[in-house]
């Protein structure tokens, strides 16, 4: 992992899920973070990662939160017989980190999925902008918030939804992140493995396998490999039994 001092001004945004489908398990406000205005209170550096590679480990000493600026990551955590629980996949204008927020070393591991370029922001320096900065405050603190629903939403769909209606709106899910980012909602290239889908949505990876085939040979999806392509969004979103406020 090559970390540099990073100098570029760029304006982080997401925006939350359609209504219905559960928000992702990560940063997820209408805020933004100016990377060049923290610049000046904080020391910004930027870290690349190729697929595979590490950006924290749980049991590391926290000392930062991380703004994804490119590539898609995943959280995890790996239990004592060695077994990964993915926990969160995060992408473009995402924190990172935020979970470990009061703890002394971080609660679980980051794993880059594909090249990833990361800015890594010093939380003590942050707290001091926080200072300076209010809104930097209510932003930290709504990412806070978002991570405590979005877990508690996703334990709900996991706990109410079927293997197909998990596996759909997760894709409705995808798609939103996609969407909001300037991309297509319709077309995307899934980054993360079918087993680490199966680990997220606390299903057998065989399971999400025969959901997509399900859902490709009804006719919602078209899907090869890892390419997904959306052919009919309201009928997965009955599926997934979510409201569907954006048709097209």
């Amino acid at each position: 992992m090559n970390a540099t001092a990073f100098a570029m001004p760029a304006t982080a945004r997401t925006n939350t899920s359609p209504e219905g489908i559960p928000g992702h398990p990560g940063w997820s406000t209408d805020a933004a973070i100016d990377v060049d205005e923290i610049r000046e209170y904080v020391p910004v550096l930027q870290h690349r990662l190729h697929a595979g590679e590490y950006l924290y480990r749980a049991g590391q000493p926290f000392r930062a939160i991380y703004l994804v600026h490119a590539g898609f990551l995943k959280n995890g955590l790996v239990s004592d017989d060695g077994r990964e629980r993915v926990t969160a996949f995060r992408m473009r204008g995402d924190l990172m980190g935020v979970e470990s927020i009061g703890a002394a070393t971080h609660v679980c591991d980051a794993q880059a999925l594909d090249n990833c370029c990361v800015w890594e922001l010093p939380y003590p320096a942050m707290l001091k902008a926080c200072q300076r900065m209010p809104e930097l405050q209510m932003q930290l603190t709504a990412a806070l918030v978002s991570e405590i629903r979005s877990d508690r939403s996703w334990m709900l769909a996991q706990s109410t939804l079927s293997a197909e209606q998990r596996v759909a709106a997760f894709l409705l899910h995808v798609a939103s992140r996609h969407e909001a980012l300037g991309y297509s909602d319709r077309h995307f290239v899934l980054r993360m493995s079918r087993s680490d889908i199966a680990s997220f949505l606390s299903l057998k990876h065989e399971t999400v396998t025969r959901a997509l085939t399900h859902l490709n040979a009804l006719g919602h999806i078209a899907v090869q490999l890892r390419e997904v392509h959306i052919l009919d969004r309201e009928a997965l979103c009955r599926v997934a039994n979510v409201g569907n406020p954006k048709l097209h």
